[in-house]
């Protein structure tokens, strides 16, 4: 069994599409990155990747090559649980908070899970997503983060 934590943040800007965990969800800001900045799929890559020691997004995807400038996270998500299932090792769970002033996420959560088990091929019950907010501290509406831990089992 092997053990992984992801952390990432992209700040919020205009004229960019609020993409979290391959749902599109409606607001007036964007977050500001090279691919599409799906700051939970960021998180929970680099939370596999760390499990498996092979490095982070920015080793394997990094913000210099042209290729992923505006790149799908959850093509590269797929990309990674390749390597994963390469290295010998299957999903046991995944659990992922992501931190938001705003907007509300609760109405997207479930989609977000059921994207996220089909990109590994699992079933639903071992994917949870969460939403908090810092109560106006930390990222206090300038940005949204993510962390994600996951559980990987040998096949």
């Amino acid at each position: 069994m092997r053990i992984g934590f992801g952390y990432d943040v992209h700040r919020l800007t205009e004229n960019r599409r609020l993409v979290l965990c391959g749902v599109e969800i409606p607001y007036e800001l964007g977050l500001l990155g090279h691919s599409d900045a799906d700051v939970a799929v960021h998180a929970l890559m680099d939370a596999i990747l760390g499990a498996l020691a092979l490095g982070d997004i920015g080793h394997l995807f990094p913000d210099s090559d042209p290729k992923y400038k505006g790149a799908d996270s959850m093509g590269l998500l797929r990309e990674v649980i390749g390597k994963m299932t390469e290295s010998g090792y299957v999903l046991g769970n995944l659990d992922i908070t992501i931190i938001a002033e705003k907007p509300k996420l609760a109405p997207y959560i479930q989609k977000m899970r059921e994207n996220l088990a089909a990109a590994f091929g699992c079933e639903i019950n071992r994917v949870s997503v969460k939403a908090t907010t810092e109560e106006g501290l930390g990222l206090s509406g300038k940005g949204i983060g993510a962390n994600a831990v996951v559980i990987l089992s040998e096949k």
